[in-house]
């Protein structure tokens, strides 16, 4: 069982903190509470609220993630995952090359579906809507691992 997961993309604003949020209330509703899920992002916007439009899909869900507020990733944060979900292979290359410890822990959202996430950022709402769908078709095959 994994007991510490993180969730990363890139500015740690929109993709990831979607993805946490319905990563917790999955894991939640499915009675596996004992699971820490964290995210943080590879060229983080330290301290940044989470993206309006990511914030707002996410209410329309019953989520709240506006008191987030972004982090960089660092190798105490990759050693102490059990499970790093990325949102694009580029992720997962850039974290494996950086601490070589995380190969084999370090897999896409999309992994199961082989897809990517791609980023929002200053984007449209719909470009939001597409990335949330993709994270929550990721989650939902992810949930029949845990």
């Amino acid at each position: 069982m994994f007991k510490n997961i993180l969730v990363i993309c890139i500015g740690n604003i929109c993709r990831s903190p979607m993805a946490e949020g319905l990563l917790k209330c999955a894991l939640a509703a499915s009675n596996k509470s004992d699971c820490v899920v964290s995210s943080a992002g590879l060229g983080a916007l330290v301290g940044h609220p989470p993206d309006t439009k990511a914030c707002q899909l996410m209410m329309e869900k019953g989520i709240d993630i506006s008191g987030y507020r972004a982090r960089q990733i660092n190798k105490e944060m990759i050693r102490k995952a059990d499970l790093i979900l990325v949102m694009e292979m580029a992720h997962k290359a850039a974290i494996e090359q950086s601490e070589p410890s995380a190969k084999g822990k370090v897999f896409r959202i999309g992994e199961w579906g082989g897809f990517d996430i791609s980023d929002p950022y200053q984007q449209e709402l719909p470009a939001f809507k597409k990335s949330l769908s993709l994270i929550e078709q990721g989650i939902t095959l992810w949930m029949q691992k845990l």
